[in-house]
């Protein structure tokens, strides 16, 4: 950053720094190892060029950043786009939109469910712990059931806002647990006035894109 500073600044201030001779204070070591690098890449070497131009009016000085601390703030101090501002630019006015209305919507019911549930079950309150900690705790890891505790060493699951998601290959599903809101899955898919008629292995598919839980190939095909 400090050597594109130094090449947008000569590149600015061309016109009176020509045949002047000028320093150039920073408090970053690249600036000088710039000009003695022996392979630079096609960035580094566009900038070189540049200040090798003015290799015979400048002198490099290199202080310290604790030194030079007061430049090192100004030169990352913004100025405000405002008409005190030299190079103000007027900033086109947003065409006024004119608002038809307002509309609110409530998180679903079915968001807290979950979650509400997930106290209820031994395994998901584990590992909601679990996911919790940052470090693996191996006394509430074994305590997980073995389909469980597979899906946690695969590192499948994760926790967002308090929900546990099951991640696939290509897939990142809610985690259900309470059979009620199962059943209503099972049942909304194939009955619901809403749904088309999905056979067995495009309904597998569609429930897989939407939640998980365990063993639940076999319920969709048991139901």
């Amino acid at each position: 950053m400090e050597c594109l500073r130094l090449f947008w600044a000569l590149e600015k201030l061309n016109y009176f720094l020509e045949e002047c001779g000028f320093e150039v204070i920073t408090d970053c070591t690249s600036v000088k190892s710039l000009l003695s690098m022996k392979t630079p890449n096609r960035h580094m070497l566009r900038w070189r060029i540049v200040i090798q131009e003015y290799r015979g009016n400048m002198t490099i000085v290199h202080k310290d950043g604790n030194i030079c601390k007061n430049a090192d703030e100004l030169s990352r101090c913004l100025l405000k786009n405002n008409i005190d501002n030299p190079a103000y630019v007027p900033e086109e006015a947003s065409p006024q939109i004119q608002r038809k209305g307002i509309s609110f919507e409530d998180m679903n019911t079915t968001f807290f469910e979950v979650r509400n549930s997930y106290s209820q079950d031994r395994n998901c309150s584990i590992l909601s712990q679990l996911l919790a900690k940052d470090c693996k705790d191996n006394s509430l890891i074994h305590a997980l059931d073995e389909i469980w505790n597979q899906s946690y060493d695969e590192g499948r699951f994760h926790l967002l806002d308090g929900i546990i998601y099951h991640r696939t290959k290509h897939t990142c599903v809610m985690k259900f647990v309470e059979r009620s809101l199962i059943n209503l899955v099972l049942k909304e898919f194939p009955e619901s006035p809403f749904s088309r008629y999905l056979s067995g292995d495009r309904k597998r598919e569609t429930i897989k894109t939407c939640i998980w839980w365990p063993m639940w190939q076999k319920d969709v095909a048991e139901y």
